[in-house]
């Protein structure tokens, strides 16, 4: 059996002195598609978060806030996916001058996300469907064995929102993605994290649940 990604167990998770979660305990498994659902303030984010803490190997992130620079262009904004890949003198190189390799690299994920022309345009100067373009495409150019996105896809519409999301599940073997969508949950997740008051509501395969089961958790 291979160890799980992730694993906690009777935990009290919070911030800022203040605690969201009571008594969690769950692992990730290698393999798994799981959405996290919940009301806001239900402490999804502090959950993936803990997540993000205590996962083994690499893994790719797509925060909520984005976590762009907006001084800098697309291309150096996603070229940070992969900064801890290389040392300072290289890193320092690519601010600069970035080589044909490297901009290919990007131009590649920025295709993907459908941002294929706005690789020097400082992200100050972005929509917010565009910035969270940028940030799946960061995610996306990193890769790992793991992807944890909170509210990935929020900002594009539905249609363009469920392609993306398609693409990044199937560029990672096992991800953990907050989604305020029920029926989106139901159609990519193969497990479903529901939290409800402070505590873990639901934990089950998502073939074994309904939209109606999950709608409880905003009742």
């Amino acid at each position: 059996m291979p160890q799980p990604l992730v694993t906690l167990t009777g935990e009290s998770l919070g911030w800022g002195g203040q605690l969201a979660l009571h008594d969690v305990s769950l692992q990730i498994a290698q393999g798994e598609q799981i959405a996290i659902l919940g009301r806001s303030g239900a402490g999804k984010s502090t959950l993936l978060t803990a997540l993000h803490d205590r996962a083994q190997g690499r893994l790719a992130l797509v925060p909520q806030d984005h976590g762009l620079i907006g001084a800098l262009s697309v291309f150096h904004n996603v070229w940070m996916g992969v900064l801890d890949d290389h040392g300072t003198a290289r890193n320092l190189r690519t601010l600069i001058w970035p080589n044909a390799d490297e901009r290919g690299r990007v131009a590649q994920v920025l295709g993907v996300v459908g941002l294929d022309d706005l690789g020097r345009r400082p992200v100050s100067q972005l929509s917010g469907g565009q910035r969270q373009r940028v940030a799946l495409a960061r995610a996306l150019l990193r890769g790992g064995a793991l992807v944890l996105g909170d509210e990935p896809v929020t900002a594009l519409d539905p249609e363009q929102g469920a392609a993306l999301l398609d693409h990044l599940l199937g560029a990672f073997p096992t991800s953990v993605l907050v989604l305020h969508d029920v029926d989106q949950a139901l159609r990519v997740a193969t497990r479903i994290i529901g939290l409800r008051q402070g505590r873990v509501a639901v934990d089950a395969p998502a073939s074994d649940l309904s939209a109606d089961d999950l709608l409880q958790l905003y009742r």
